[in-house]
């Protein structure tokens, strides 16, 4: 069977592809720069406080776990000067997730700002930074970035290289889900290779590029940095670069893929023979379709939160549902404009393939929606939950379109000729055209091109005679030849946009299709936002405890303060523990013990202890060593309080090598 050329595809197209494009764009330069999964929800000393002494260290809290670097927290004095040793300190404990950087020693009193950087466990870079003051408040000359984590051009460019990875993962596995499902005969048709071949090298090419700009992307921001080596290398052992790296040796098993399914399947002729090679084909493909999704379930909001042993399957089946639905249609789309010769059997198979697919989409959508924003409140309130409703939105909007699809697909059937359609994997009969010489003569003859054809006998006048008196051979002009090859072309596509628009269901579902392909653009592009942005649980947990950025603290409330007895059955084993928690609410707290004797003087005990239990929500017990500040007093900065509600205080008091007790008391923590 000839392949037709490819027809224009007309100013509709032209107009929804050029809107669809502008909807990407203003989403893409609407979004904010890329907020994580983790977030601060405390620091010790807390923004803004003023401490009498230089502390030892300063230590920051998360909401999750964090990847940190010997320059993720920086401790800058007031004249722009590292105060801080360089040295990150694990400060873990539990549930408690806590990293410190030590100071040193001698610092003079002013106001010192604290400048963090670091990577959430969803691949996210996430920044800040806030000033405590030793002593007393003073002028700093520390000018800190106006761009933010992620941002800049470096952003940008790596957000772009994600949208298109996204797109050329759809194109290639719907594209080849589309072949071996819906239209075997699909596989020989040059288009259609096309298509799939360039879905395998986007994705190839925005995989290198997010490889390389990884490091400026979670580091300086630079875009000079993508040179650098050893950079690259330290992001090759991150979770992100073995998930990048794996997915280019996926990319290498899918390029045998379609070599294999456009090379050898396209060619075979026998039935049985190439059924055969179609389920080897697609038992590999869903292997390695499924293996390069499991990168991005393996490295981004999957991975992290509550029950990632669940939600990293349901993310592979979600990103295979898309694929195969959007990657599918981008692929019926290209057959319908340029290979019109596509079988109504091949569209009805694609319809119920698709409405399988949506039905995928939903059910993991649900559960992906309940476990990100987990509430209400959070679904209007917080930008995830805002992008999710404008996702679902363009989901109802796809669907009611594909449902005017599938109306068109059943009057395509309803048109369908009486005689069989070809079995799958064969070869269908070729159409009956017109030869060559009858296409030319009818075009000529609708173009008015018929008139300009040499008159015979004035032609005979001036033709050169042989020695015998025959005609000698007519010698060919190539401007002509050039100019009748055109007009054949012109001829021919105007005959086959002619036989397309005298089917008005074909052309119903053509237009239908192609909406559907430019709201899918868009959907698309709302989806990368949504990979890179915070999820509404997690927002909403974080201001909870203390906010999401930075600088925030607690709004100031009445410490708490109680009065415990002991008796440790030693000599000078009786006293009470004063115990001081301030501000007394989630968030960093300053803990103050003083041990007194029954007369109210200071006692001096070798060793003092506390630990905090949340039991309703199973937090703790957290342990806190509360450092002796002189007789009868001990203190501790910065203990957190991840959760409010009712807080068991265990105060465990040594008065000699043997002699010990453990005192309680219940506090409820708001």
């Amino acid at each position: 069977m000839t392949t037709p050329t490819a027809p224009r595809l007309g100013t509709a197209l032209a107009r929804l592809l050029v809107l669809a494009a502008a909807l990407l764009g203003v989403l893409l330069a609407g979004a904010a720069p890329a907020s994580a999964h983790a977030a601060l929800t405390g620091s010790d000393p807390q923004d803004g406080a003023v401490v009498a002494t230089a502390p030892k260290e300063v230590g920051l809290t998360f909401s999750e776990q964090v990847a940190m670097s010997p320059d993720s927290i920086r401790v800058l004095d007031p004249s722009g000067r590292r105060a801080d040793t360089g040295e990150i300190i694990d400060l873990c404990s539990g549930a408690v997730v806590k990293y410190g950087v030590a100071l040193r020693a001698g610092l003079p009193d002013g106001t010192y700002t604290v400048a963090w950087q670091t990577v959430s466990a969803d691949s996210h870079p996430i920044a800040g930074a806030f000033t405590f003051s030793i002593g007393a408040p003073s002028a700093t000359s520390v000018a800190l970035p106006e761009q933010a984590a992620g941002g800049g051009v470096v952003g940008a460019l790596y957000g772009i290289a994600r949208y298109l990875s996204y797109a050329g993962f759809a194109v290639l596995v719907g594209g080849g889900a589309f072949v071996l499902l819906c239209w075997p005969r699909g596989a020989g048709v040059r288009p259609v290779q096309q298509t799939v071949v360039r879905g395998w090298l986007t994705l190839t090419g925005a995989t290198l590029v997010m490889l390389l700009l990884r490091g400026p992307y979670t580091g300086s921001g630079k875009l000079a940095d993508v040179f650098d080596l050893g950079g690259l290398q330290a992001v090759l052992q991150t979770k992100t670069g073995a998930a990048l790296t794996s997915r280019l040796l996926l990319l290498g098993a899918a390029a045998l893929f379609v070599a294999v399914l456009f090379g050898a399947y396209a060619r075979r002729t026998d039935p049985k023979e190439r059924k055969d090679l179609a389920f080897g084909l697609g038992l590999g493909g869903t292997v390695v379709a499924a293996g390069i999704a499991g990168t991005w379930a393996l490295a981004e909001h999957a991975s992290t939160g509550i029950q990632p042993g669940i939600a990293m399957p349901v993310d592979i089946l979600h990103l295979l549902a898309v694929a195969t639905w959007l990657g599918g249609l981008t692929t019926l789309l290209v057959a319908l404009y340029r290979a019109p010769s596509v079988e109504r059997a091949a569209v009805e198979r694609f319809s119920r393939v698709a409405f399988v697919s949506v039905a995928v989409l939903v059910a993991t959508g649900i559960y992906q929606s309940w476990r990100q924003v987990g509430s209400w409140s959070a679904l209007t309130g917080t930008r995830y939950g805002q992008l999710l409703l404008v996702k679902i939105g363009l989901m109802a909007v796809l669907v009611g379109i594909a449902w005017i699809s599938r109306r068109w697909t059943r009057r395509l059937a309803e048109r369908a000729p009486t005689l069989p359609e070809p079995e799958s994997g064969s070869e269908p009969e070729p159409e009956a055209e017109g030869t060559e010489k009858d296409l030319e003569d009818e075009g000529l003859e609708n173009e008015g091109l018929a008139d300009e054809a040499p008159d015979d006998e004035d032609a005979g006048d001036d033709r050169p005679a042989d020695a015998d008196g025959e005609d000698a051979p007519e010698e060919i002009d190539p401007e002509r030849a050039a100019q009748l090859a055109r007009q054949r072309a012109a001829v021919a596509t105007a005959r086959r946009k002619k036989a397309r628009d005298a089917d008005p269901e074909r052309t119903g579902l053509r237009r239908s299709v192609l909406t559907e392909a430019a709201v899918a653009v868009v959907l698309l592009a709302v989806t990368t936002v949504l990979t890179s942005t915070e999820p509404g649980r997690t927002e909403e947990e974080a201001a909870r405890t203390g906010g999401t950025t930075a600088g925030s603290t607690a709004v100031p409330d009445r410490p708490v303060d109680f009065r415990l007895p002991f008796d440790t059955g030693g000599v000078d084993g009786k006293g009470v523990v004063r115990l001081s928690l301030d501000p007394g609410r989630t968030g960093a707290n300053a803990l103050h013990l003083f041990v007194e004797r029954p007369n109210g003087k200071p006692l001096d005990v070798p060793e003092i202890k506390v630990n905090l239990t949340l039991e309703e929500k199973g937090v703790g017990p957290l342990p806190v060593a509360p450092d002796r500040i002189q007789t009868g007093h001990w203190s501790a900065s910065g203990v957190q309080l991840p959760l409010p509600g009712e807080w068991r205080i265990q105060v465990t008091v040594r008065t000699s090598e043997i002699d010990q007790t453990t005192i309680e008391k219940n506090v409820k923590i708001g």
